[in-house]
């Protein structure tokens, strides 16, 4: 597996860049009931079994919460592992990062003959004090679906964007709402619709 980390970001400097890790930014009370009660999934089970075993897939991670990076990357990981698909990992400083750094390794991995066949996103976004957060949120996301589109390439965007800490830790760990997994899934799911359609 290959990891690249391309930036370290200290305890300190994570709190001076985002107030809501220090208790600064906390959602009101009542924003905070509203938003924590969240339904339940209620996913049907997928039944397209095409074979996509001996696949190769990119994750790009963005390391700004390096524990939390680590239950989505858990879950993520175990996805691809139970499918037989083989994965590589690039870090990158934060979600704005992650279209281009796919993009990037995408053009690379063509030129070297080893292609990826599918690409997940991992990141978590924590509302702060400043419209940073809606434009990180909103412009990650639509760089990630214009890429998907424009490449016809099987993406899963796990970029969870939440209001508080609690909210982050309940979306990342496997245990829970595992989103890093649910990212890995849409991703395999999108690639076994593109073999079948295309007979790849």
């Amino acid at each position: 597996m290959v990891r690249r980390r391309s930036c370290a970001v200290s305890n300190h400097e994570r709190n001076q860049a985002h107030p809501s890790r220090r208790g600064q930014a906390a959602a009101p009370q009542d924003e905070a009931e509203r938003t924590d009660k969240m339904a339940d999934a209620r996913r049907a089970q997928l039944k397209d079994q095409t074979d996509i075993s001996g696949a190769r897939a990119l994750i790009v991670e963005a390391r700004f919460y390096d524990d939390i990076q680590d239950a989505l990357l858990e879950g993520a990981v175990a996805e691809l592992k139970a499918a037989g698909v083989g994965h590589d990992v690039i870090t990158v400083p934060g979600a704005l990062e992650i279209p281009a750094a796919i993009a990037i390794a995408l053009d690379a991995a063509d030129s070297s003959g080893k292609p990826y066949d599918a690409a997940i996103a991992l990141g978590c976004v924590i509302r702060g004090d400043t419209i940073h957060f809606e434009i990180v949120s909103m412009e990650s996301s639509r760089a990630l679906m214009d890429l998907a589109v424009a490449r016809r390439i099987p993406l899963g965007n796990g970029i969870v964007t939440v209001n508080t800490d609690e909210q982050a830790w309940a979306r990342a760990r496997a245990s829970e709402l595992n989103k890093g997994g649910d990212a890995a899934r849409a991703a395999l799911a999108m690639l076994r619709i593109k073999r079948r359609l295309t007979r790849i």
